[in-house]
């Protein structure tokens, strides 16, 4: 055990907080119509293996966190096909863009999910996460991602990718 947790689960936190924090990095991009093709690969790698990973975590049925991880397996495949195969010509910028952003979404509610999980003070606010902390610390974050997301597909016009 490493801070509480399996090699597994370690490894699997840290692919995440790389993942979030990468994002977090193209999306400065994204706002400022920069393209920064190591960062991005970065952020699309490390996300990917964290949904992956996910998976592999012993679960009997389906999960909350089974369901994110495909719907953010499916928006990360859309955001690499816009964005590698596609190049970002006509409507795959924005595919590219909207994907991004999502799939930074989900692992950033997954974060502050988990953070109220785990954080005995965030625990003790809302310890089934139905109470009004959670739901006010969740709603703050897809506001600012739906404002970065709108502000991100009107700035968001590299000349090429």
């Amino acid at each position: 055990m490493i801070l509480g947790m399996t090699p597994f689960t370690l490894f699997h936190v840290i692919l995440s907080l790389i993942g979030i924090v990468t994002g977090l990095v193209v999306l400065s991009g994204l706002l400022k119509s920069e393209t920064w093709p190591g960062w991005t690969f970065i952020f699309l790698l490390t996300t990917v293996a964290t949904s992956v990973t996910g998976f592999l975590f012993p679960f009997s049925g389906f999960t909350p966190a089974i369901g994110v991880g495909i719907i953010s397996m499916v928006f990360l495949i859309l955001a690499i096909a816009a964005l590698y195969a596609f190049r970002l010509a006509g409507s795959w910028r924005w595919v590219y863009v909207l994907c991004a952003i999502v799939s930074l979404y989900l692992n950033v509610f997954v974060l502050v999910a988990q953070s109220f999980q785990k954080i005995p003070a965030l625990n003790a606010l809302a310890p089934t996460q139905s109470e009004p902390p959670f739901a006010i610390s969740q709603g703050i974050v897809l506001v600012l991602f739906i404002i970065a997301g709108f502000l991100s597909l009107r700035r968001f016009h590299p000349l090429q990718a």
